[in-house]
Parts: structure tokens; C-alpha cells; sequence
């Protein structure tokens, strides 16, 4: 069944992969606590962050079209932000981190369009749209981090995980469900907790996707700008928690500067961050990018990145100096003098050209696997890719000709030449072979009776990075996640809850309403006495009424509450201030 949304064209030419994430917002899902939640923590927000944050927050909450009074609709959303470049799609949740990425490069924000429960205003570990359109959405309105925002999108979906990254992926996806859930188990949430801490003990040696994804979370989400002594905050993790954007500018939490060094400092989703990175100004950000970038297969290839892949047990491609580039899974590399000189997929694999698939080496003719030597030939300082037609005549490769193939590292191939496939260049990329052999120092790697021969051509591994090199090459429709949002119950006390809220909030817009002021808050006051919220929205009509009766029972009430919810104290002096704020303002 196919997901309908709101598009605009950004959206309209992403792969499918991607769009198999994208789910539909339904707006009328959010309940009046739920508007009440994103209005609390949007007013205080705006009002904090207009200190602290970098100066294109504010700005940027125009140009996105984001309202504090309301949460935002992906339709609007996707209007104003077209005009600025970029679009926003709805996910459940936590995404596989490269396909996060990859709607980065495509100028697409992942907003998850669930709303944190009232318990967690302050703050959760799971994505959400106060995270994601709050804090993600304005400061993309800065053009030059935006740019860096898709070139971080553009190099982090080729980074290469561990297969102990997936597992971290669905073990915190896991734990931010339980944790946002409401009344889950403590047991159930410790499972949870202890499973992460483990995996974060034991991930080994960080892979590509690990270090990025540690660069991505001090910067876009946790990033600080400026100076280290007077900071400002950019980043989205920050932008989004009232009780982290605080508690980031005290002593309490250490600043350093910025540099690839981040890449090595892992987090914990789950805590306050002990310390922060602090950058002079984007550009710097966009430096750092480039320095990891240079580290990674995509751009270093050779020996090392080819076993990358092999230990991601995950689709994967590598580029031929000729540009052949082949995408499968990785399962075996022979090497000689520290260089790859054999290569093998297991299944299904694919044959590209310039991200194009090669017409005739799809999936289907390479159902099996693929493997073929790499490198010069021994004995020959010409390589097979820079012979002329009078080169490949002298070394009998040619149509029809049988052939002996003896490469460095003792690889032999053995064969009759079919035909050759060349580039744009007229450089040689593959030469088929029938009645061919394959050997390494006697152990049969091809053989006669499996049919024709493909062998890559190509001196040397320039490049290697996650994914296919063409993305038609591959059915990549396959994402299931292991766990999935968990919507709130709706008790008959939290459905009255609602309809107080929902009068509430008609008052203040002049709308008609079920009860009075008053009326509402009696029946909070006597029915819903851990509620605390709604009492101060009640504080901040009756103080704009002049009702000042109302409004002194109103705070002697939250007094009592904070008393009983001591948890709840800072939220409700927070909003009890706001109020006094805006009214002598």
C-alpha cells in the first residue's frame, strides 16, 4: 500500500528506499495536551534562546513558518521551507542512521512526528517533532549550515558501519520507545538501559559510521558556537530541551573546542552531556567534515577499505581505478604486498558505471556472487586499463584468442576472450571469458562449468563506501524496524484531562468553551492533582483578565503541587515566571 504525504519537489525525486520511511502526519492526532506541551516548551524556549541560542534560531523560526501557540503542519511546513531549499517528511521514530543521512544530501529534514509525553517536557531520548521541528528546522534557514547540514547528509550515508551499529541502532530505537512510553515497567526500561550500556562497552573498534555519527551528534544536535568561554547554542538536541539548553551553559558541563578528535568521543543518548564542543563559526564545522571525509574508504580505498566492508556483512560498493564499480556484499579479499588482488560478493551483485548500472550486470545475471582479480599483471608494468589496441594484441588479449593471465599475488586467470566492455574513455572495464579458470596458488576460485567469465578490470581499489552504486540495482524496500512507537493509552481520567485542556485552550483563542476559567480549575484543582500544566495556562489568562482571585489560588494551588511533584518545581516556576514576564513586558 502506498504512504501518502505532503510533497513538494525535493520530495517528489527521492529513491524509493527512502520513501519507504516516510509515513503521513495526522495531524488530528494531537490532543490539547499534546498542543499545550509544544506551546510551554516553545514560549520558554523563544524566550531563553533569544539568549543564548546562535542569532539564526530566531530567524530561522520565522522563515520555517514554525508558531508557538501551535505544533507545526507538515503541509505549511513543506510550503515555507521549499522557499528556502529544503522540505520535511514525517518517520516514526528513530531511522537507520544512513538513511537519515541520506535525506540530509537530498535537502529533506526527518522530522519524527510523534510529541513527547507532558512527564518528559523537559527532555527524551526520542526523537520527536519539538526535537526535530523546533530544533532542527530554524537553524537550517542559515544558508551556510544548511550547506553543511547536506554535506554532512552527502558523506555520512557512504560511511561504512560495524555490524554492531545496527545493533545499536535498534537497541536505542528500543530504549527511547519504552522511555517516552506511558507506565512502562522499570524492568522493561533497566532491560533496555542495561542492553545500550553493553553494547556501548563492546562495540570495539569504532567503524566509519560510529565516528560520523559521534561528529553528527556534537555538532548538529549538541553543537555549541563561538567561543569557548561564551558559547551559543546551535544545536538541535539543545535548541529542543529546555532543561538541557539551561544546564549546558553552566560550569557544570565542560567546553572544548572543536576538532575531528569529537569523532572519537562517543555519547550516551540517555544523559546530560558532560561536555560540549564548541565551534568558531560554521565554516569551521564544514573544515572538520572534509578532514574525517579524507580518513574514510570513500576516498583512501585500497586494502583497508575492502575489509570494511567485508566486516559490515552489509550491502557495500567498491570503485575500480577504470570506474567499474562493483556493489554486493562483501565476503572475501585475497591480498599481496598490502593491495587487494582478488575480491569476492556472496549473492546477489551489480556492476556500475558512474552510479549507472551496466546494461546486462544486474542482479538477476549476477544472482551468485561475483569475484575477480584487481591489480597489474605480473611481470608487466603496463596495466591491463592503460594498454593501447596494439598492447592488447601483443598480450593476446583479444576476441577469441585463448589466454593466460598470470597477475601479482598469483592469481591465474585461464580462458577464451569473448567480448570487452568499455567506458566512455574507451578504456577497458570488464572482459568476459569462456571455457574460463581462476586460481590462487592451486585453489579453485572459478571453474569451466559455472558458465562465462566476467573479470573486472582495474590496477587498483580507489574508493569503497556503503550502498549500492546505482540504487536501482538492488530491492531496497526491506526496512522493518524491530519495535515501533508505542501510542499512549487514554484512560477515562486523561480523556476529562483533555477536554479541560481543550477548554482551556478555547478561551484563550475566543473560541466557544465547555466551562469557565474557574469551572476548569476546580475541576483540575479536585480531579487531576498531579496535573500541573494546565494551572499555570489558567495562571496566565486569569493574570491577563485581571482576575486576580483566580489567579492567587491558582499559584497557591501549584505551590501544593510543587510540594507533592518536586520533579515538576523548576517546570512550573519556569512557567509561572513567563507569565509575569509577558505581562509586564
Amino acid at each position: 500500500m502506498e504512504t501518502h504525504f505532503e510533497s513538494n519537489p525535493l520530495i517528489d525525486r527521492l529513491p524509493k528506499h527512502l520513501k519507504q520511511f516516510i509515513k503521513p502526519q495526522d495531524y488530528e492526532d494531537y490532543t490539547p495536551i499534546n498542543q499545550a506541551v509544544w506551546r510551554y516548551v516553545m514560549r520558554k524556549n523563544v524566550d531563553y534562546l533569544s539568549k543564548v541560542a546562535h542569532e539564526s534560531y530566531l530567524e530561522g523560526l520565522q522563515k520555517t513558518g514554525l508558531e508557538i501557540e501551535n505544533i507545526p503542519n507538515m503541509y505549511g511546513m513543506n510550503r515555507i521551507l521549499k522557499e528556502i531549499g529544503w522540505a520535511a517528511v514525517a518517520v516514526d521514530g528513530f531511522i537507520p542512521p544512513n538513511a537519515f543521512m541520506e535525506f540530509q544530501a537530498y535537502n529533506v529534514l526527518v522530522i519524527a512526528s510523534d510529541i513527547r509525553q507532558l512527564e518528559h517536557i523537559e527532555y527524551t531520548p526520542a526523537p520527536d517533532i519539538i526535537h526535530e521541528g523546533a530544533g532542527h528546522a530554524p537553524i537550517i534557514a542559515n544558508p551556510e549550515y544548511a550547506e553543511y547540514l547536506r554535506r554532512f547528509g552527502e558523506i555520512g550515508c557512504k560511511a561504512i558501519s560495524s555490524s554492531h551499529d545496527y545493533e545499536m541502532y535498534e537497541a536505542i530505537r528500543l530504549l527511547s520507545i519504552l522511555k517516552e512510553a506511558e507506565g512502562t515497567p522499570e524492568n522493561e526500561i533497566k532491560a533496555a538501559e542495561d542492553q545500550v550500556e553493553y553494547l556501548q562497552n563492546n562495540m570495539g573498534e569504532l567503524s566509519e559510521m560510529a565516528r560520523i555519527r559521534n561528529l553528527h551528534w556534537w555538532t548538529v544536535e549538541y553543537g555549541l558556537i563561538g567561543t569557548v568561554d561564551n558559547p551559543k547554542i546551535y544545536g538541535a538536541g539543545l535548541l529542543s530541551s529546555i532543561g538541557e539548553s539551561a544546564w549546558c551553559m553552566t560550569d557544570n558541563v565542560e567546553k572544548l573546542s572543536y576538532n575531528i578528535s569529537a569523532a572519537d568521543k562517543s555519547f550516551d543518548i540517555t544523559k546530560p552531556q558532560p561536555q560540549l564542543y564548541v565551534t568558531p563559526d560554521f565554516a569551521h564545522l564544514s573544515s572538520v567534515l572534509e578532514e574525517f571525509a579524507n580518513t574514510m574508504a570513500l576516498r583512501t580505498g585500497g586494502l583497508s577499505s575492502v575489509k570494511k566492508l567485508i566486516d559490515s556483512q552489509s550491502l557495500g560498493t567498491i570503485e575500480l581505478s577504470t570506474g567499474l564499480q562493483i556493489s554486493g556484499v562483501f565476503t572475501n579479499v585475497i591480498e599481496h604486498d598490502g593491495e587487494p588482488v582478488y575480491v569476492q560478493t556472496t549473492g546477489k551483485t551489480a556492476l556500475s558505471y558512474r552510479e549507472k548500472e551496466l546494461v546486462g550486470h544486474g542482479t538477476e545475471y549476477h544472482a551468485e556472487g561475483f569475484g575477480s582479480p584487481i591489480g597489474m599483471l605480473k611481470g608487466i608494468n603496463l596495466t591491463i586499463e592503460d594498454m593501447s589496441p596494439r598492447d592488447l594484441r601483443a598480450y593476446d588479449i583479444f576476441e577469441g584468442e585463448k589466454v593466460i593471465l598470470e597477475f601479482e599475488g598469483d592469481i591465474i586467470v585461464s580462458g577464451i576472450i569473448v567480448t570487452g566492455t568499455r567506458n566512455l574513455k574507451g578504456e577497458i572495464l570488464l572482459i568476459k571469458l569462456k571455457d574460463c579458470t581462476v586460481t590462487h596458488k592451486g585453489n579453485m576460485l572459478f571453474q569451466p562449468e559455472w558458465g562465462v567469465y566476467d573479470m573486472a578490470i582495474g590496477k587498483e581499489v580507489i574508493a569503497a563506501f556503503s550502498g549500492p552504486a546505482d540504487v536501482n540495482s538492488f530491492d531496497m524496500i526491506t526496512h522493518v524496524p524491530s519495535s515501533t512507537t508505542i501510542k499512549p493509552k487514554v484512560s477515562v481520567e486523561k480523556q476529562e484531562l483533555e477536554i479541560l485542556y481543550k477548554s482551556v485552550r478555547n478561551l484563550r483563542e475566543g473560541k466557544k468553551a465547555t466551562t469557565t476559567l474557574k469551572e476548569a480549575f476546580g475541576a483540575v484543582s479536585a480531579n487531576h492533582k498531579k496535573d500541573w500544566l494546565l494551572s499555570v495556562e489558567i495562571a496566565e489568562l486569569a493574570k491577563k483578565t485581571n482576575d486576580t482571585d483566580l489567579l492567587n489560588k491558582v499559584v497557591n494551588h501549584l505551590a501544593a503541587v510543587k510540594l507533592a511533584r518536586p520533579e515538576a518545581s523548576l517546570l512550573i516556576d519556569n512557567g509561572l515566571e513567563l507569565i509575569l514576564e509577558t505581562a509586564t513586558a
